[in-house]
């Protein structure tokens, strides 16, 4: 990609000059507008080393309102972000609505390092592939302007740069050792470099290959391209995004009309079961623990089945120090400005540990659905980006449970009522719970849906009967301790 792609002549240096002008004004004025109009703008520095990424980005910002812009070195994973999924650390970077973000590497230095220093199979290089193409349409899916630039120059002008570069104290620590190395491996790393961006070349978020011999030369090129991007942005943001069909495996599961609530155990039972799973589960955590496994339980349900006593006895079972419980309410507005998907990103459990939501990911295609927060086009929009999510959570080696808390609306009722009527429960009760009692249909039909279309062979949902909370905690923990067994078994 990087031989074919389509350099134009380089001007001469007055034109240069006075169409970056231009450029910076209008620049300017597109930061309002995108300020404007909530468009949050992502912009990748790729290229070799020494090649200027930096310098263009300080003349890039000179002339912007220091306050909508944050711009980023990304250096290689420290071991914190070595025990969380490929993609965390780029989605916790993504700006929110109105801002510009701008990454100096990122993904592709990240994955064509891990290929160039042989620490990563074909099969693991992949699945990165797929899902830097997945977080990458993901984005612009939902709102976001992401612009990739390549900064490209012979090794015959790499030399030449480290070698002045080097010649004086002043201006040494400028080249690092893997520029060295680089410049020493030009042709297999250009052949890495040059897969990666064929592979990851898309129409909706390109390459832009920039030729970096001059510096004033690649600073207009970058400009103008994002110029022309935001242009294109501020007239599309109000287009209606396709549907993406569903490539995922699926699993059958009933309807909720159809579950069979008359389900029970007796007290002696409860106890005698209780005690032997929780102490299972105590030993399966220490071995997931050493495996560095993680386990992500979800729990969603109606409002008063039983999910936090269902979480605390889960709880009761492990070490502390080893898991997060994250109740999850409204967006806060840092939040609602960003990808749906991002506090859950930013919530992701390190290997060997657990994170127990509380409300989820879900809530797009039922609460946000319903209460009219997004559009139809979001949530529908939403089934396919949340089996990828989960998809990227899978393919990392997490354990995934997901928990519908089912129980009916008489129980509800008397769980209600019970709550209104006692002083020390009332904190439990809302005003919001009794509305949404009475869309009790809508929410039905909008469950049955969220887990015919989100219920994968690898994140299948699980149905908890809780008229009797008692033997929805035993379910629950004996299908936590089950797919944590075949997790375990697995990684022998």
């Amino acid at each position: 990609m990087i031989e074919t792609y389509n350099s134009i002549p380089k001007p001469e240096t007055d034109e240069i000059v006075q169409r970056l002008e231009i450029a910076h004004q209008r620049l300017q004025e597109q930061q309002l507008l995108m300020k404007e109009n909530k468009l949050p703008v992502f912009i990748l520095f790729e290229g070799w080393g020494t090649a200027g990424k930096g310098t263009v980005l300080g003349k890039l910002l000179k002339n912007l309102d220091p306050r909508f812009f944050e711009a980023k070195s990304i250096h290689d994973p420290s071991k914190d972000e070595k025990r969380k999924p490929f993609l965390t650390r780029y989605y916790t970077e993504i700006p929110e609505a109105g801002q510009f973000k701008f990454l100096d590497s990122g993904w592709m230095t990240e994955i064509t390092k891990d290929v160039l220093f042989d620490r990563i199979s074909k099969v693991d290089y992949k699945n990165r592939i797929s899902s830097v193409l997945r977080f990458e349409r993901s984005l612009t899916d939902n709102g976001y302007l992401v612009l990739k630039f390549f900064f490209h120059m012979s090794h015959k002008e790499q030399s030449k740069r480290i070698n002045a570069l080097m010649e004086s104290k002043e201006t040494a620590w400028q080249v690092d050792e893997y520029d060295v190395w680089e410049n020493k491996h030009y042709d297999e790393c250009y052949k890495v470099f040059d897969k990666f961006m064929e592979e990851t070349n898309t129409s909706t978020v390109p390459w832009n290959v920039i030729d970096a011999k001059s510096r004033k030369w690649a600073e207009l090129q970058v400009i103008e391209t994002i110029v022309a991007g935001i242009d294109v942005a501020l007239k599309n943001h109000s287009l209606t995004v396709p549907l993406i069909q569903n490539i995922f495996p699926l699993k059958r599961m009933p309807k909720l009309k159809d579950i069979n609530l008359n389900k029970s155990i007796s007290e002696d039972e409860y106890k005698t079961q209780l005690k032997e799973l929780q102490e299972k589960l105590e030993n399966l955590h220490n071995v997931a623990y050493l495996k560095g496994i993680p386990i992500i339980i979800a729990y969603e349900g109606w409002d008063a089945a039983g999910k936090g006593g269902n979480i605390k006895r889960v709880t009761a079972a492990l070490d502390p120090r080893g898991y997060v419980v994250h109740p999850i309410a409204s967006p806060k507005p840092h939040e609602k400005s960003r990808h749906h998907l991002w506090r859950f990103w930013t919530r992701l459990p390190k290997t060997g540990h657990f994170a127990i939501f509380d409300r989820t990911w879900y809530g797009r295609v039922m609460v946000e659905r319903l209460e009219g927060y997004c559009t139809e086009n979001d949530w529908q929009r939403a089934y396919n980006e949340l089996n990828e999510f989960e998809k990227e959570l899978s393919d990392w080696g997490a354990v995934i449970v997901k928990f519908w808390v089912h129980i009916d609306k008489d129980t509800q009722l008397a769980r209600f009522t019970d709550r209104q009527n006692t002083p020390e429960k009332q904190w439990k009760i809302t005003d919001e719970d009794w509305r949404n009692r009475d869309k009790w249909d809508l929410y039905e039909q909008a469950v049955d849906e969220m887990i015919a279309k989100t219920s994968t062979t690898y994140a299948p949902w699980h149905i908890l009967e809780s008229n009797d909370k008692k033997y929805a905690r035993i379910k629950a923990l004996k299908i936590i301790c089950a797919a944590m067994e075949k997790k375990i078994k697995e990684s022998k």
